[in-house]
């Protein structure tokens, strides 16, 4: 593996700051190798054949994520339990390991049984993605290595009302027990789904991807929205195994404080419940949320963009994605707005790389969902530079007075 220029700076951090006006970071995937350029200097590159072998290697050597943390098993009315504010944040200090963390399935996940066991047997790097309510085309990813498809698991679940599209256009292949279009292995979520809102009910494979791949090393999600362009193995080596990291997530172009986050998905109806926005908020900004600083280095931004997150399953990662989960059942599936505060109430912290737009923008193309009239609210709104305070003009939010003022303070110097 070759390296050059500043150690990091192709995923963010200090460099990225003082060279914005600046920077131009391209990506050549080609042959064997992935190389990262900034303003045409070489950063990085890696070649497929190492990468190959040092993930074999690290899969083969190390324990299954399941051995990492212990979950709640009760049976309850909801998929994740809805425990309350307090209880929640009971289970954030993990220091005590004594303590089982709830973590969904306390319903059943409806998919077959050779489904189930394909998804148990997956032992390496998963990459799952997701379409509930045929609100997204199947796209194939791009520039896979020889060898990616032997070593990579991919799985798209999706509900009874896509697969049925999909079968209606005959693109479905099957083979044994399973479904395939591509290199997706397609998983069907039959019946009853969990959760009314389809966004939610995609949150299941989203965020629990270490349970429903116990014994996978490494995971990718990729939103249905997104076309992968680059190999996964390599993805997983440069974002995560190189930065020695839990997870890594790209950072929102825009925003860097959760506030922000919630004030535009107000204002372009990301969510249609404003006044539950209102009191996500209020929670959170009572129970410790604070707005973006120096201070919590080296996490550089309290909002991702989370079309793409990289994984390496572990107690770090397990333990966030629990977390963030709960948060998601007891508000909504908007998961940037419960990010930082499960981040950075959390204990043991989670090893973050939050890499460059202009990194994400490389390794992946952005389409538009395919929605379509009456199937559910699943709305992305427009994105804008500027966030409104639309979240709180029918009345004060002085539980999150302190954090505004800083914030704006902030935007400020």
């Amino acid at each position: 593996m070759l390296t050059h220029g500043p150690k990091g700076s192709m995923l963010g951090g200090p460099y990225r700051a003082a060279t914005s006006e600046f920077l131009s970071l391209s990506v050549l995937h080609k042959l064997s190798q992935l190389c990262f350029f900034i303003n045409g200097v070489l950063l990085l590159c890696l070649d497929y054949w190492m990468v190959l072998k040092e993930i074999h290697d690290f899969c083969r050597n190390s324990s299954s994520s399941s051995l990492f943390l212990r979950y709640l098993q009760n049976k309850a009315d909801s998929f994740g339990g809805n425990f309350s504010t307090q209880k929640r944040i009971s289970y954030f200090d993990h220091n005590d390991d004594r303590f089982d963390v709830p973590c969904g399935f306390m319903k059943e996940f409806p998919v077959s049984t050779s489904d189930r066991i394909a998804m148990e047997n997956c032992e390496g790097v998963v990459l799952v993605s997701a379409i509930f309510g045929d609100h997204d085309k199947i796209r194939q990813p791009r520039g896979l290595g020889s060898k990616t498809q032997e070593t990579v698991c991919f799985f798209m679940f999706v509900d009874d009302i896509t697969f049925k599209a999909l079968k209606s256009h005959n693109i479905l292949v099957k083979k044994l027990l399973e479904n395939k279009i591509g290199a997706w292995r397609i998983v069907r979520v039959s019946g009853n789904l969990l959760y009314e809102n389809p966004a939610m009910n995609g949150v299941i494979p989203k965020h629990l991807i270490h349970r429903l791949f116990p014994n996978s090393k490494f995971s990718i999600w990729l939103d249905a929205k997104l076309q992968l362009m680059v190999d996964p193995l390599l993805l997983i080596h440069s974002l995560v195994i190189s930065e020695n990291v839990d997870m890594a997530i790209a950072k929102h172009p825009y925003y860097l404080h959760t506030m922000e986050e919630a004030m535009a998905t107000a204002r372009w109806k990301k969510w249609g419940d404003v006044d539950s926005l209102k009191t996500q908020m209020e929670t959170y900004c009572e129970n410790g949320l604070q707005p973006w600083t120096p201070e919590k280095l080296p996490y550089t931004s309290d909002v991702p963009d989370s079309a793409l997150i990289l994984r390496k399953h572990g107690l770090g990662s397990n333990l966030f994605s629990c977390l963030l989960f709960n948060e998601l059942e007891a508000f909504n599936p908007r998961d940037q707005l419960a990010f930082a505060f499960v981040r950075d109430q959390m204990k043991p912290k989670i090893k973050l790389n939050m890499f460059e737009v202009e990194v994400f923008e490389q390794i992946a193309m952005e389409y538009r969902h395919n929605l379509k009239h009456g199937r559910g609210s699943f709305r992305d709104g427009s994105k804008s530079r500027r966030a409104s305070s639309d979240l709180f003009v029918n009345g004060s939010c002085s539980r999150c007075e302190r954090y505004m003022l800083e914030m704006w303070g902030e935007s400020h110097d």
